[in-house]
């Protein structure tokens, strides 16, 4: 049998820091409990179950109407296909670390024929200066609040509302990639509500903060979301049946909804404890929702070593893998969820006076 790895090592830990827990048939059990059998299905988008949860959603995202996906990269990538066709105009602006341009196998340009414009540097979030320093005509604008490839960092407010404005003054469509929407509402201190009708249009998800299994809504006016229906059936996306994930979305999302400061308090909590260990930073420096980047200065095979030793003598995950970044430096993604809680002040100190008296042996080595 070959070494253990930090995976194996993470999985066996009697507590983990990382999100809401396993994702397991249990997470479907669960949601289901207390819903009655004889209740009828949804039937090709259409039926009680999938009516109530999308006037639901509209209700809490400000919008006029919305409609339940399967997935995200289907909802997005038709929103921007509905901009682009109402100006006849098929370029759109956004993030170089977009979803739609690294994780989708190029799917805006293949099935849609998009163009996409990259605006900002990679490194940092889309500001004002950008938009308006556009040099050529766009139909969208796409926003990803919080920007997750670069740690989840967010423009201020005030600079939300700028763009918002100029969008609107030059006849821009505004759409919000809002996977992690809920997430940043404490940092803002705004409602979804107050924050949603910046924009056009609004992709929110369920298996991230909310931990369902899967799906997403597209909302926005009764015009678009009326199209987007159409997009939904050629795009294959009017399965027979989506309750498995509409119930489930629509469970946590009770369940969750309401702990975003609490997880958010958590996530500053522990950057600030990643900050005092040498070697060691986060991105941001003080996170802005529930997530951020850990940066070890080290290479990825001694920390790897590192926190597994960890992981044996306090039993606390902090995760299951720590990618390359250079030679000398490896990172994770934090994501807070219901499971910090499950870790005393007292436990969490220990594991951190257990990394730093490790980190300074390497250090010595």
């Amino acid at each position: 049998m070959g070494e253990k790895t930090l995976f194996e090592a993470y999985k066996q830990t009697a507590n983990q820091l990382q999100g809401h827990g396993k994702r397991n048939l249990d997470v479907l059990k669960e949601a289901l409990v207390d819903v009655d059998g004889d209740l009828e299905s949804d039937i090709y988008g259409s039926g009680r179950i999938i009516e109530d949860f999308q006037k639901k959603m509209a209700n809490f995202l400000g919008k006029e109407s919305s409609v339940f996906f399967p997935s995200g990269t289907m909802a997005q990538q038709i929103a921007l296909r509905i901009w682009c066709d109402q100006k006849d105009l098929h370029r759109v602006a956004y993030h170089p670390l977009c979803h739609l341009e690294i994780h989708e196998e190029d799917g805006l340009k293949k099935l849609h024929g998009i163009e996409p414009i990259l605006l900002a540097d990679k490194e940092r979030v889309i500001g004002l200066e950008d938009v308006i320093g556009l040099e050529t005509d766009i139909a969208c604008l796409l926003l990803e609040l919080p920007q997750r490839e670069i740690g989840g960092q967010l423009p201020d407010y005030e600079t939300l509302e700028a763009i918002s404005e100029y969008c609107r003054d030059k006849g821009i469509k505004l759409h919000l990639d809002g996977a992690r929407l809920y997430e940043i509402l404490p940092h803002y201190g705004k409602t979804s509500e107050e924050v949603c009708t910046l924009f056009d249009s609004v992709y929110i998800s369920f298996y991230k903060g909310i931990g369902g299994i899967a799906g997403a809504i597209l909302a926005g006016s009764e015009e678009f979301t009326k199209e987007s229906k159409v997009w939904k059936r050629r795009h294959g996306g009017d399965l027979i049946s989506l309750h498995p994930y509409i119930l489930s979305a629509d469970h946590y999302f009770d369940q969750r909804i309401n702990n975003m400061e609490q997880y958010y308090e958590g996530a500053k909590e522990l950057a600030c404890l990643f900050n005092a260990c040498q070697g060691v930073s986060t991105l941001p420096e003080k996170p802005v929702s529930n997530m951020f980047h850990v940066f070890f200065h080290y290479p990825q095979k001694e920390i790897e070593t590192i926190l597994m030793d960890v992981y044996d003598e306090t039993g606390i995950g902090l995760t299951g893998y720590v990618k390359e970044v250079t030679e000398n430096e490896c990172a994770y993604e934090v994501s807070i969820g219901d499971q910090y809680e499950n870790v005393s002040k007292q436990e969490l100190s220990k594991l951190f006076v257990v990394l730093v008296e490790k980190l300074k042996k390497l250090m010595e080595k």
